[in-house]
């Protein structure tokens, strides 16, 4: 299946969260050929952080951890999607979501689920 990945020229791939039980998407994030595997191994997901330079587990700092339930791959082969279980928020705002602000006429509004508080968690905001 990995020859099927089309990795970009930094050898990254978009990931795509989605809850398994209602549809929501969760986030967007990027997985390189070894978070990948890892993902697949564990059922964990797992992915590279750019910023950060490091794999990166969902949850190893939070708990908050995403079970893969089913794994999907694009036409082109440049995008997954993973449909997952996820473990309280998703998004380090402390969101369900990192989709939780919607546009209107006035501008952004927030309008997600917050499921817990980032400065506790994390010690920032």
């Amino acid at each position: 299946m990995l020859d099927q990945v089309k990795f970009d020229e930094r050898g990254l791939v978009t990931a795509i969260a989605q809850d398994a039980e209602n549809g929501e998407i969760l986030m967007l994030a990027y997985m390189n050929r070894e978070s990948l595997e890892a993902t697949l191994r564990t059922g964990i997901m797992t992915y590279w952080s750019r910023s950060r330079g490091k794999l990166w587990v969902k949850g190893e700092t939070s708990g908050h951890t995403q079970q893969v339930v089913e794994m999907r791959i694009d036409c082109d082969g440049d995008a997954l999607l993973f449909k997952v279980r996820q473990k309280g928020g998703a998004c380090h705002t402390g969101f369900r979501s990192c989709f939780y602000r919607r546009l209107t006429p006035d501008g952004l509004v927030e309008d997600g689920e917050r499921v817990f508080q980032a400065q506790a968690v994390y010690g920032t905001k």
